[in-house]
């Protein structure tokens, strides 16, 4: 997500959403461009709306960008799919 109308320095912004997440204790990861949740449905739709709060609480306007892959059964994927390429890689 990306904090508009506060200036080109988003950090401070985007660390109140990071934050949620963390607290979230759902499996994540967080990136340059992204913050990757893993988990079901609703508690991972929970974090992104609490952590769009928290950011919309401090900014005038939040633009969210969200992919979903949903699928049932998987569970690790944020770990397993960097492992595999990874895997590749070295081989």
């Amino acid at each position: 997500m990306t904090p508009l109308g506060v200036g080109e320095d988003v950090g401070e912004y985007v660390a109140d959403a990071v934050r949620v997440v963390r607290a979230s204790g759902l499996p994540h990861r967080t990136d340059a461009m992204f913050t990757s949740v893993e988990g079901e449905w609703d508690e991972v739709m929970d974090v992104v709306r609490r952590a769009v709060a928290a950011v919309e609480a401090r900014a005038p306007r939040v633009s969210l960008v969200l992919k979903a892959d949903i699928r049932p059964g998987v569970t690790d994927g944020l770990t397993a799919k960097v492992e595999t390429v990874e895997r590749h890689l070295a081989g």
